[in-house]
């Protein structure tokens, strides 16, 4: 079984494509999201499966006072139950700081995290990445575009299916380790630092602008 990933700049983009695995016939154990949530957007719990109830604070995104994933428990990360968005919530991973997420994947890095502090393999989402089968290079672009306010959506795929899903990702405005990483080592990064400062609300909406 492969893992198909892409890095999104946009959670609304992010969820979107979730939204359009699951109706296209992908069953939500084998998908995954970890977004950032340094601009706080999952606090105002936006609802995706609702109509458009007002953009409340300017930033484009529609709102609802309770929605998907609104309260939910690191608990709730380990069976999504109807559908992985209704199971998002609130979780802290070494290097990235608060993030919202669901699935396989925040289950994993949980568990990474864990192993490294006890003295195990390399912990967190970076871990989690490599155990799911990515190359140490994607792992590290993949880490670092949720630093910089990605959100990264990956799903367990069977052979034949892989492709299809790759597909839909890309079609949805997701990126691939290898084009983003190239436009990082320009800027001169080298790889992932899970001891580096996690990007502030400001540098995350520099780095949004830099790609749109």
């Amino acid at each position: 079984m492969a893992t198909v990933t892409r890095l999104f700049d946009s959670h609304t983009e992010a969820l979107d494509a979730v939204s359009k695995l699951e109706s296209s016939g992908v069953h939500h154990d084998k998908i995954s999201i970890v977004s950032n949530n340094a601009d706080e957007w999952h606090s105002g719990s936006r609802d995706h499966k609702a109509g458009p109830l007002g953009d409340r604070n300017g930033d484009g995104e529609n709102y609802v006072a309770d929605g998907a994933g609104k309260g939910a428990t690191t608990g709730g990360l380990l069976g999504a139950g109807a559908g992985v968005l209704a199971g998002l919530g609130m979780l802290a991973i070494p290097g990235l700081g608060p993030v919202v997420a669901a699935g396989w994947l925040a289950s994993t890095a949980v568990g990474a995290a864990v192993g490294a502090a006890a003295g195990g393999a390399t912990g967190g989402l970076l871990g989690a990445l490599k155990e799911s089968g990515h190359s140490d290079e994607e792992a590290n672009v993949y880490s670092e575009g949720v630093r910089r306010g990605g959100t990264l959506v990956s799903v367990k795929a069977d052979g034949d299916e892989a492709q299809r899903i790759q597909a839909m990702l890309d079609s949805s405005r997701g990126y691939d380790a290898t084009a983003r990483g190239e436009a990082y080592r320009q800027s001169g990064w080298s790889g992932f630092d899970a001891d580096a400062k996690p990007y502030t609300s400001e540098q995350i909406l520099e780095e949004r602008a830099r790609y749109r």
